[in-house]
């Protein structure tokens, strides 16, 4: 049941199964920092009611952002830094909940507009139309050992701030998903080809992240059980890794799926046609999008699973905690609008809202568009910048705004980023002639 505590193979408690799935920000300063904003957005999620919060991506390099206002600790954290980061944690914990952070390298998938050449494990580009993302470089040795230290360095400065544990970000075809997928990975040396070698970057990260933070804080990993396309990651080596992860003294695995080019974790298809996988199902209704795949997973391994994707109602919720398909819920959406969303379940709220049914890009006449292929996904990742407001209100000013249509949400999210991204650069500017 979801308000039953659940105990980490570290040893430390999450009070109940409910947690706020982690979701892209954008709220941080040009410099990087956390901000008044987050802080009152971490506060309202801490008290909502569920055990564990996840930060959306906190990036290890500021070359290599997911979107513009992560996030950013690439190094030893200054005075300022060290203080914000502390208030984050201060805030996202007032609850008694835990807080961990999400730790993240965008790798190919960061736009050009902040990369014309971000670095990646090959110069392989993202299939993706309009021209959003640049050429990548394949990385060095002395690039790749730059990732692990930096995601050993981020996970220890964020746990002496105050965060109660991290999670490692290995899906949704950013860097460590990327190493793992044979499509984006074509490299020959001992991080390409066979699987063991794929999975070595985001192994060597969990071993060189769980030795900075010690044994007793929870270390999790966000992991694809499939890409979902041809020639990608599929379930049966996320089985793999997924053992491995277990015999690496990871806490908590979150089953997730999907890349950009294939956008299952909005339960879309992409350009190209899903790659099915061979995973045995329950003839049980489902409304999750991968409960599936951590039910197969639960036959191989033992350490706690977390579905996060789709579910909405409490008797899904609580069935598949009852059948052992997951440990943890991840909930998303529904808490940018309903940020105590945790705590009306646990009172026996029956269904959460979906917001994303009623959402649109395209005025009412239009709808029939939708179903050409590339307009219902530019659609759908329209839709995500309706989220990202509701997001930035709730940092802001407390209040969503939920009478905000998808088109005015996207302009408004188009403008901050650019804004956001002018600012960085001249604070980088300024740096430059003051080092000179």
């Amino acid at each position: 049941m979801i308000d039953q505590p659940l105990t980490l193979p570290c040893g430390a408690e999450i009070p109940n199964r409910l947690c706020k799935a982690a979701m892209t920000e954008g709220l941080a300063s040009p410099a990087g920092e956390p901000t008044a904003a987050l802080n009152q957005l971490y506060g309202l999620w801490s008290d909502g009611g569920a055990g564990l919060l996840l930060s959306g991506n906190v990036q290890i390099d500021g070359d290599h952002l997911e979107r513009p206002g992560n996030v950013i600790v690439e190094g030893e954290p200054s005075a300022t830094m060290q203080a914000t980061l502390e208030a984050w944690a201060a805030a996202g914990t007032r609850g008694g909940n835990h807080f961990w952070a999400q730790i993240s390298h965008a790798g190919r998938q960061c736009q050009r507009i902040v990369n014309p050449h971000p670095k990646a494990p090959s110069a392989v580009k993202l299939g993706l139309p309009g021209g959003q993302f640049g050429e990548p470089d394949p990385m060095t040795e002395e690039d790749i050992e730059g990732v692990i230290a930096g995601f050993a360095r981020c996970a220890k400065v964020l746990v002496n701030a105050g965060f109660t544990g991290v999670q490692l970000h290995a899906a949704h075809g950013y860097l460590l998903s990327q190493f793992l997928s044979p499509r984006s990975n074509q490299r020959e040396d001992h991080w390409g080809g066979p699987l063991e070698n794929r999975a070595r970057l985001l192994m060597s990260c969990v071993a060189r992240v769980r030795a900075a933070v010690g044994p007793a804080v929870p270390v999790s990993v966000k992991l694809n059980s499939a890409d979902f396309q041809r020639g990608g990651f599929d379930f049966n080596e996320s089985l793999q890794v997924a053992q491995w992860l277990e015999q690496a003294s990871v806490d908590l695995i979150e089953i997730s799926g999907g890349t950009y080019e294939q956008p299952r974790l909005l339960n879309l298809e992409g350009m190209e046609p899903v790659e099915e996988q061979s995973v045995a199902t329950s003839t049980r209704a489902r409304e999750a999008y991968f409960v599936d795949f951590a039910e197969g997973m639960r036959k191989e391994i033992n350490i706690p699973l977390m579905v996060t994707g789709g579910l909405r109602r409490l008797d899904a919720m609580n069935a598949a905690l009852e059948t052992g398909c997951a440990d943890m819920i991840g909930i998303g959406r529904p808490m940018c609008v309903v940020t105590d969303a945790p705590a009306q379940l646990l009172r026996g709220t029956a269904e959460l809202p979906r917001f994303e049914s009623t959402l649109s890009l395209l005025p009412r006449a239009l709808r029939f568009l939708n179903g050409i292929k590339l307009v219902r996904t530019v659609g759908a990742f329209a839709t995500q910048y309706w989220f990202y407001e509701q997001i930035a209100a709730l940092g802001h000013s407390g209040t969503t705004q939920v009478d905000m249509g998808v088109m005015a949400a996207t302009k408004a999210q188009t403008k901050a980023a650019n804004l956001w991204l002018e600012q960085r650069k001249a604070l980088i500017n300024q740096d430059a002639d003051q080092a000179a």
